[in-house]
């Protein structure tokens, strides 16, 4: 079977329902194997002590706010260049996951800040450019809020996604760029690590359960979208009547197509 035939809301929506689950397990097991590797087993940084752990929360958030952003931003382009309607659902659907993780990467940042710098915040280039990065997360969902008509909805919101992927190169690159208060990077493809072997795999454990978490969560959120804006197609009032006749175990999904009405 092609995988165009996944392109269709109507093809993809079951099949999103059947991996949510594989990927939240993925994501929990992943998550308390690297949280125990990371605060238990990892050793303690000779330089900065026990507060430098937070990396392992930091890191993988402020790599999953950027990648989540490219992603977005090709799922907006898929829907402009061919004008699918389910690449631009899939945008909006990850939107808030990569919010999320932005604002978790400047939340911890500035934790991990005071310690080893001396201020939660300092308008340091990667820092600034994290936070427009975040500001670009909520101006998409607030455009897309502001506009009714999700066609054009969809063409503008894809619009603002694709000037904004300028920022995470700016971002990756800042350390190299300007003279900043972080640390070039530890980890990169064309370096060996520059950190114990330990911390290297929780940090990698724990970064593959963000994008578990995250493919769970948009996946699921995608479904929401999906019933909302088919509302009025057949199949979506079909599912809503064999799902009331299923009974209340099965109407979750229902009730998102009767809130929409």
């Amino acid at each position: 079977m092609s995988l165009y035939h996944y392109a269709s809301p109507t093809t993809f929506y079951p099949l999103a329902g059947r991996l949510i689950i594989p990927f939240a397990v993925i994501a929990a097991t992943l998550a308390a194997i690297g949280l125990w590797m990371g605060f238990f087993v990892a050793p303690t940084d000779y330089q900065q002590g026990e507060v430098y752990r937070i990396i392992f929360i930091h890191v993988p958030a402020a790599w999953m706010g950027m990648f989540i952003y490219l992603v977005m931003a090709g799922w907006a382009a898929a829907s402009l260049i061919w004008n699918t309607r389910l690449s631009a659902m899939m945008a909006q659907a990850l939107a808030p996951t990569g919010a999320m993780f932005t604002f978790v990467a400047l939340w911890t940042g500035a934790f991990w800040g005071r310690p080893t710098w001396g201020a939660y915040w300092v308008w340091d280039a990667r820092m600034t450019s994290t936070l427009v990065l975040l500001f670009l997360y909520l101006g998409y969902i607030a455009l897309r809020a502001a506009i009714e008509d999700p066609r054009r909805a969809d063409r503008a919101s894809a619009v603002l996604a694709l000037v904004g992927v300028v920022n995470v190169p700016i971002i990756y690159f800042s350390v190299r760029w300007w003279n900043t208060l972080h640390q070039g990077a530890s980890v990169s493809p064309t370096m060996a690590p520059k950190m114990a072997e330990t911390m290297l795999t929780a940090m990698l454990i724990m970064t593959l359960a963000c994008w578990a978490y995250a493919i769970a969560v948009a996946l699921h959120r995608v479904r929401s979208i999906i019933l909302e804006r088919e509302r009025h197609t057949e199949w979506a009032r079909a599912l809503v009547r064999t799902q009331d006749a299923q009974g209340p175990a099965a109407r979750s999904d229902s009730s998102t197509v009767q809130g929409a009405r």
